[in-house]
């Protein structure tokens, strides 16, 4: 069994991170949400930004379903699936908005991934161990992401990509490493600034629950090397 509070605890201490890691499920069945030690439930709709914000600044355990997210949230964090009538809506929101037709804001839409549709979500800090996550997520500064980046690089190296769609940066952090399980660097959108609180220096990762150990390992042995943070 994998010891969250612990690793929790040394990603803290070796990035000196202002918030908490956040662990992140998809559930199958809704009434799994009962299960999760003091879960707390939305009563009202939101978009899917603001729920970090609640679980890495406030300590909060949040479950959510389908009617707590907008459309567009739903689909990409993993609470609906597409229908045409959606993707209309969405072309036609983006074509006066982010895009200059709704033939460009129709290209994003084949570009972004998804994670696939059940029926809640639930986010935790990592360190409560009240679950096992899909998806780990960490907030911090560029320099604290280059470090854990190169943490990961230490053993098994391998060249990491980051995407960047637009706006929507839970597809290009959250939902890209839950479909393609490799870590996912993220630029927070201006969605995440303006109703997550995101601040203009914080820069998101996705991780791979299986490999956060690795990160962990990684961060100390450079620690030892003197290459820390700040």
């Amino acid at each position: 069994m994998t010891d969250w509070p612990g690793l929790t605890k040394e990603i803290e201490r070796l990035l000196r991170l202002q918030t908490y890691p956040i662990a992140y499920k998809r559930l199958d069945d809704i009434k799994e949400l009962e299960k999760i030690p003091n879960v707390r439930r939305l009563d009202r709709t939101a978009t899917f930004c603001q729920l970090p914000t609640l679980v890495r600044r406030g300590g909060w355990t949040i479950g959510v379903s389908r009617n707590n997210l907008i459309e567009r949230c739903a689909r990409i964090n993993g609470l609906a699936a597409t229908t045409g009538e959606e993707i209309e809506r969405e072309v036609a929101n983006f074509a006066t908005s982010w895009f200059a037709t709704k033939a460009e804001a129709r290209k994003q839409m084949v570009e972004y991934p998804l994670i696939p549709p059940g029926e809640a979500v639930v986010l935790a800090p990592l360190a409560s161990g009240k679950f096992s996550p899909d998806v780990v997520l960490i907030y911090g500064n560029p320099a604290q992401m280059m470090l854990l980046m190169n943490a990961l690089q230490f053993k098994d190296y391998e060249r990491f990509n980051f995407s960047f769609i637009g706006e929507g940066a839970c597809a290009d952090g959250l939902a890209q490493c839950y479909t393609t399980g490799k870590p996912a660097l993220a630029i927070p959108c201006f969605g995440e600034r303006r109703f997550g609180g995101v601040t203009d220096d914080e820069m998101v990762i996705a991780l791979p629950p299986g490999i956060v150990k690795k990160a962990v390992e990684g961060l100390q042995a450079l620690w030892v090397r003197g290459l820390r943070y700040p």
